[in-house]
């Protein structure tokens, strides 16, 4: 028997947690290299320059196969509900290695006949032929990370495409694919309300399916961190920014669901909806993070995080550079952490289900948030049987709710 399928014996073993099922599960896959890195970007991503080497993408494919295989007995037995290839910018893999990738996983993993597949794509790995290439690959939704459709703001956050490339990807993902996203940032340098405006009236012409609303901030270990870009509008601006989008948003049909993200009815990301109801997902490729449940525990992992050293490890068998169970007390705040960005909230017997915890968990907590108005009232006398949903002022204040739930 291998390492893993010793550990998957191990992580059968009796614990403190009592999970009745497991959660749906959803796959994960980093494809880590990009044109240039972006000043803001503090993902796992490497500048490749417009194309990479075939070689390059043949042996990354195959460590990432070594990589599934040797985890597969961690998952035995379940089905994957959505996967999503993310970066960097996995548009600049090609096609035929797209459709290689989504081969491969369905060789080895059983999907849901209705599995969405996501694919992130850049503007500038747009080709029209390229777009229709991903689909006939398999790929069922594409999320464009457009930023921005003006050209100056394009260029103060380091941006490499322009504007007429955003618009044109757009416009061939609106013709390529039922379901696209439109990743657009706010709270840019030098922006103005007038700004942003146009930038709405740009995206929300196309008629997305679905939005997702960054503000940007200045992560650590970035560019910007160590040389902030001039003109960042203030906290007033920027909630005037927000409230603007979320005025303009839902006057188009598209419903704010969670914290950052507007879909139209039958068009919400149930990949990331997965994460943010604390399902599973199984993490592969070069620094990717996976989160996995046991009858008895929550298994966190993380994969090698340069890709040299990741194909190296990968190939070995040993592409996870570090896990750990998630410790009892530390459940309840990484529950919420996900689940309290959702507008709907989550059910009590959700958490439960979902942590293996008794609701009495986080029955203090909650009547915390509710006496200070940021969750709603529920008149549910069992507690079991509540929704906890965040109210206006917790949605604005969702950092402050979510901190309620962290270990005394």
């Amino acid at each position: 028997m291998n390492g893993l399928a010793d550990a998957a014996q191990r992580y059968l073993r009796p614990g403190t947690l009592s999970l009745r099922e497991l959660p749906p599960l959803s796959l994960y896959v980093h494809l880590p290299w990009c044109l240039k890195k972006c000043p803001y970007c503090d993902f796992n991503s490497h500048e490749a320059g417009r194309t990479l080497a075939p070689e390059l993408e043949a042996r990354y494919l195959q460590a990432l196969c070594a990589d599934l295989e040797a985890s597969l007995p961690l998952v035995w037995g379940r089905r994957v509900v959505s996967v999503f290839i993310g970066g960097g910018t996995p548009s600049l893999f090609s096609p035929e290695a797209s459709a290689q990738l989504i081969a491969d996983v369905r060789a080895r993993l059983p999907l849901v006949p209705e599995c969405e597949i996501t694919l992130e794509a850049n503007p500038g790995t747009f080709e029209a032929e390229r777009f229709r290439a991903f689909r006939a690959a398999g790929v069922t939704r594409l999320s464009i990370g457009v930023q921005s459709f003006d050209d100056a703001a394009l260029s103060r956050i380091g941006r490499v495409h322009d504007g007429a490339q955003a618009r044109a990807a757009v416009a061939e993902a609106a013709a390529a694919f039922d379901t696209f996203n439109i990743d657009l940032m706010y709270a840019l340098p030098g922006q103005t309300l007038e700004a942003l405006e146009r930038e709405l009236d740009v995206a929300l012409a196309f008629a997305p399916p679905h939005l997702s609303i960054y503000h940007l901030t200045l992560e650590p270990n970035t560019v910007f961190a160590t040389r902030p870009p001039q003109g960042l509008p203030d906290d007033d601006l920027s909630a005037q920014m927000l409230d603007l989008i979320v005025s303009r948003t839902g006057a188009t049909g598209l419903a704010r669901y969670e914290v950052s993200a507007f879909a139209r009815a039958g068009h919400r990301c149930r990949h990331n909806l997965n994460y943010w109801q604390f399902g599973d997902y199984l993490g592969i490729g070069a620094g990717a993070h996976g989160k996995l449940s046991f009858p008895h525990r929550v298994l966190r992992q993380v994969r090698w995080r340069e890709p040299a050293a990741y194909m190296e490890q990968a190939l070995a068998g040993r592409a996870v550079s570090n896990e750990h169970e998630v410790a009892r007390r530390d459940l309840p705040f990484e529950f919420v952490l996900n689940a309290l960005r959702l507008r709907e909230g989550f059910a009590v017997a959700e958490f439960c289900a979902r942590t293996g915890l008794p609701p009495s968990a986080i029955e203090a907590a909650v009547g915390q948030a509710q006496a200070r108005a940021l969750v709603e009232p529920d008149a549910a006398v069992d507690f079991m049987q509540r929704r906890v949903v965040p109210t206006e002022k917790g949605f604005d204040f969702l950092s402050d709710l979510q901190q309620m739930f962290l270990p005394g």
